[in-house]
């Protein structure tokens, strides 16, 4: 029961003055239960542990092979003599001309097959956010004002968005399409979204070309993703002929896969950058707010109204040797779950119709404890390919005395319940987790046992922009660069998670020292931030 109770947090929430009634006048207080993440750091699954280390061993096979080839060679070549060394260099070698260029061509065609089969580093050359017009900026209380005017919703469904609302984490410069703040009428028309995808998209990339100094026909591959607003012609066809792209592009179109799309974009252009030396990539995030704005009367289905806000974000990245000098980022790794096998899995973030046939996102009230269950196999995942060395031995020494000696002592000492925990701040200087909501970075800040000063950037972009979706963790990077805190040989751990259930993760080290960018979206603000937050 105890464990049960576990799951569970409560607060007490101020209603304010109650207006009518036999307690008029009075204040009133509803306690609140909310679902908890699972408290993933004390149960690890062994299985993407050893998935962890199995990706580990494979890409660090030169650093077992090497030092043992090393010790060899050492031991034969002092085993000999000055003397005897030279002879057999030179003496023994001129007379078997034959054996020399055996090995000589052994040799050449070992470095070769390395060079051709070792992975092109990724670059990460710039990338930029977008900033909407001052006009489309509203406050909650503006918000809720809209809501009420438009005459879509009733009582119920409007105090419930507002009491969402007051409790997001969410303030009041965020930015909503024109559509939705004007219009009284359904805008989810094709109109309104190719309308919001084109001023986001094309302002974020208008600015990543000016930054990077590349010319669109320079751009090799294209990859664009948006879950809900996927028309035809393709969003990614949109941008080609805007900027007049070269006709052998490869571009690709991801739609359907939440808030996470983003980093699996960056996978995509990775892996073709791999197969396709000497080029440009160019991966857009974005939603359209407007195009999935819900009208109705659902609860699980108004929550997206509360969050989610435009933004949209561009990121250029290089396969090309010479491009080292003036990168911002190194990729390092990508680490990718995915537990749409499970079917509550699949259905806790779900697009349909209501019973009026009102087309909206559902939202699980299971989405927390599915979330923290694909982030608990992520970073069980990524532990082993980003602790340092100290940090895994430990870990390791701990799993091969659980499995030697856990099964003889039934597993009933503390020692046997409870795996060694690594501390993942020791792998990372800046993190970068996904702003879906306060509720969510609250969660995530205790379970990662994170510092205020680690959530900060999540936290401010919340306050800031809102959910922005896919986007929302180069927001997050872009306040790191304005506050001029990322640091050559810096680590950054950008984290996100979406429908499906998928948990992603990218891992990048800094090139350089980031000074502050010349365009930016927090340049304006960035003074106010770390803002106090009240909600």
């Amino acid at each position: 029961m105890a464990n049960e109770r576990d799951l569970f947090s409560a607060e007490i929430v101020n209603r304010g003055i109650e207006s009518s009634g036999p307690n008029a006048g009075s204040l009133t207080f509803s306690v609140r239960v909310r679902r908890r993440l699972p408290d993933f750091l004390q149960s690890v699954n062994l299985k993407y542990v050893k998935l962890g280390y199995h990706y580990l061993i494979n890409h660090g096979i030169y650093l077992f092979t090497i030092p043992v080839l090393l010790v060899v060679f050492s031991a034969e070549v002092g085993s000999l003599s000055k003397e005897d060394l030279w002879k057999k260099l030179w003496e023994d070698a001129r007379y078997d001309l034959a054996t020399v260029l055996a090995s000589f061509g052994v040799f050449v065609f070992t470095l070769s097959v390395y060079f051709m089969s070792r992975p092109r580093p990724i670059y990460l050359i710039d990338f930029a956010c977008y900033k909407p017009d001052d006009e489309l900026k509203v406050s909650r209380e503006q918000l809720m004002e809209v809501a009420r005017k438009s005459g879509k919703f009733d009582e119920a469904s409007l105090e419930f968005q507002k009491r969402m609302l007051m409790s997001s984490g969410i303030g009041d410069e965020t930015y909503i399409p024109k559509a939705v703040v004007a219009s009284t009428e359904n805008t989810a028309t094709m109109k309104e979204g190719r309308g919001e995808a084109s001023m986001v998209m094309f302002g974020a990339l208008d600015e990543l070309f000016e930054k990077s100094r590349v010319r669109p026909k320079d751009v090799g591959v294209l990859v664009v993703n948006c879950s809900i607003f996927n028309p035809t012609p393709s969003l990614s066809a949109m941008i080609i002929n805007h900027y007049k792209m070269r006709g052998n592009i490869l571009s690709y179109n991801l739609g359907g896969m939440g808030c996470s799309a983003g980093i699996i974009g960056v996978d995509l252009a990775k892996d073709i950058l791999q197969a396709n030396p000497n080029n440009y990539a160019v991966v857009v995030s974005t939603e359209m707010v407007g195009y999935n704005w819900y009208q109705g009367k659902d609860r699980s289905m108004l929550i997206p109204n509360s969050f989610f806000r435009m933004g949209c974000s561009a990121v250029l990245l290089s396969n090309r040797r010479r491009d080292y000098s003036r990168a911002k980022y190194r990729l390092e790794h990508i680490v990718r779950t995915h537990k749409g096998a499970d079917d509550r899995s699949f259905r806790c973030v779900y697009q349909e119709e209501d019973e009026q046939k009102l087309k909206g996102l559902k939202i699980s009230k299971d989405l927390i404890e599915i979330g923290g269950d694909a982030l608990k196999t992520n970073i069980t995942t990524l532990g082993p390919l980003v602790l340092p060395f100290s940090e895994q031995l430990l870990f390791f020494a701990t799993l091969v005395w659980r499995h030697l000696f856990g099964s003889k002592n039934g597993g009933n000492s503390p020692s046997m319940k409870k795996p060694y925990i690594p501390d993942y701040k020791l792998a990372f200087e800046h993190f970068c987790v996904h702003a879906a909501s306060k509720t969510i970075l609250d969660e995530l800040q205790r379970n990662l046992e994170l510092s205020d000063k680690n959530i900060e950037a999540s936290r401010m972009t919340l306050h800031r922009f809102g959910n922005t979706s896919s986007s929302s963790i180069w927001y997050e990077l872009a306040y790191m660069e304005a506050k001029e805190s990322v640091r050559r040989g810096d680590r950054v751990w950008q984290l996100a998670f979406g429908s499906g259930f998928k948990c992603n993760s990218v891992v990048w080290r800094a090139m350089r020292r980031v000074t502050k960018p010349s365009r930016n979206p927090w340049l304006d603000c960035i003074n106010r931030y770390p803002a106090p937050l009240n909600n």
